[in-house]
């Protein structure tokens, strides 16, 4: 990291004398140059930065796969002849005790020679590699603070170069995109190899623990979805009960009616709720909502779970307040005042502009704050884990217990686990079918923003 920034202040400092130098060469006169001197500030920059960063990061990059050769390399034959996994252990290990930690197995002569080993590798790349680079990047500057000149056009490839890195940074975010799309896709479909689509999505059971032994009880290994897929409904409807009405008349009281030091105040106080970290209201839910809410139902007769879908989605919907009530506010704000005035010259009241003039005009941001609230409550897992339990029951009652397809990705990830069992892989064809959903409610809700959109001049 330090090494990185002394590259990243070398680029900085070549910019400054590439620009000193191209002012220097007019005299102060700066209107004469063909090209601003920031722009030759740049060129030098680029010229040092790019070559000399680019071959830091490739050292980072294949270093650590030069170091695991050279360290096998040295290794006693038994063990470099060990299989993958084995040796893959041993290696982490090393590299682990080089770094200061506890090995998982026991240390011995072998480990703590390629510790040492890997130490002295590590060191001798990271050297080697920033000598390299700072060389490589000031050789590159003092060729291109040579050819500055009056005449030099440098406007033109900086930006041309910037171009390419705004290019390459974009299309960082796509790939990265595809690659989380396409890593869940592969392993979904290895666990469709073993469990059939339809027991899957239509499936009233889940229990996904696998026997592994025949005798073994309570491991039935049925992965059913329809459970988690109703409770995480029933979660995220019982939310948006609470923050759809919420959410909105307080966006339309703070935008039409209330005093401008009011709102100034009461909005940022509101926005706090989404800063709250998601843990907080798990403990709320379960320490404050739960049983105030099975205290409630004994007062009346009803049997109330000690973690219930209502007292999770009660909770999630305080959460996601704000999410409906910001977007809402700015799109009601964002309505020309022109609506406004001609609704009221007409005769009309304020609750009648609000109701049919602004709210229709807003209505695309409407939906979209909507549409990210119901995404963050579909994605919620502490709420859950904390107020609604595991249990993967099928109910439509929001008094019992429920659990959402969330919480069993994580339910089914955590430890140490083997990437080839069904119990494992059901968490990357939850993860998928989650994402289609996903992407089906922005379809539909892009397709509403589209059909009720309206353009002002």
């Amino acid at each position: 990291m330090i090494l990185t920034l002394v590259l990243v202040c070398l680029a900085v400092a070549v910019f400054l004398a590439g620009r000193r130098k191209a002012v220097s060469l007019t005299g102060g006169r700066t209107s004469v140059l063909h090209s601003r001197p920031v722009y030759h500030g740049f060129y030098v920059a680029l010229a040092c930065g790019l070559p000399a960063m680019s071959l830091w990061f490739l050292v980072l990059l294949a270093g650590d796969w030069m170091i695991d050769r050279t360290v096998v390399a040295a290794l006693p034959g038994e063990l470099r002849e060990a299989s993958g996994p084995v040796l893959q252990r041993f290696l982490n290990d090393a590299e682990t005790l080089a770094g200061g930690g506890v090995p998982t197995i026991g240390i011995t002569p072998e480990l703590e020679a390629a510790a040492a080993s890997f130490s002295h590798l590590t060191l001798l790349k990271h050297w080697i590699g920033f000598g390299a680079a700072l060389g490589l990047g000031l050789i590159a500057a003092g060729l291109a603070m040579r050819r500055i000149d009056i005449s030099r056009r440098t406007r033109q490839p900086v930006e041309r170069v910037l171009l390419v890195v705004l290019l390459a940074l974009a299309a960082i975010s796509v790939l990265t995109t595809a690659g989380i799309v396409f890593s869940v896709l592969f392993e979904a479909i290895r666990f469709f190899d073993e469990v059939p689509f339809l027991d899957f999505l239509f499936g009233v059971k889940w229990s996904p623990q696998i026997a592994l032994r025949e005798d073994q009880v309570g491991s039935s290994g049925a992965f059913g979805a329809v459970p988690l897929f109703t409770g995480t409904l029933l979660i995220t409807l019982i939310a948006m009960l609470v923050a759809g009405p919420v959410g909105l008349l307080s966006a339309v009281y703070l935008t039409e009616y209330a005093d401008p030091r009011l709102r100034a105040t009461a909005k940022p106080i509101l926005e706090i709720l989404a800063g709250i970290p998601t843990v907080v209201y798990g403990f709320f839910a379960a320490l404050v909502v739960a049983p105030a809410l099975r205290e409630a139902g004994a007062g009346i007769g009803l049997d109330v779970a000690s973690e219930s879908a209502l007292a999770a989605g009660l909770v999630m919907g305080m959460m996601i307040i704000p999410f409906v009530s910001s977007l809402t506010d700015d799109a009601l704000a964002a309505v020309p005042a022109d609506l406004r005035d001609a609704s009221l010259g007409l005769g009309a009241t304020q609750q009648e502009t609000v109701t049919r003039v602004i709210i229709p005009a807003a209505l695309p941001g409407i939906v979209a704050g909507f549409l990210l609230a119901v995404s963050r409550a579909i994605g919620e897992t502490m709420i859950v884990v904390m107020a609604a339990g595991l249990a993967a029951n099928l109910t439509a009652n929001p008094l019992e217990a429920v659990t959402t397809v969330t919480v069993q990705i994580v339910t089914l990830l955590v430890g140490d686990q083997e990437f080839d069992s069904a119990k494992t892989l059901a968490a990357f064809a939850l993860g998928l079918t989650l994402f289609l959903v996903t992407l089906g409610l922005n379809i539909v809700a892009l397709r509403m923003v589209q059909k009720y959109q309206e353009q002002y001049d």
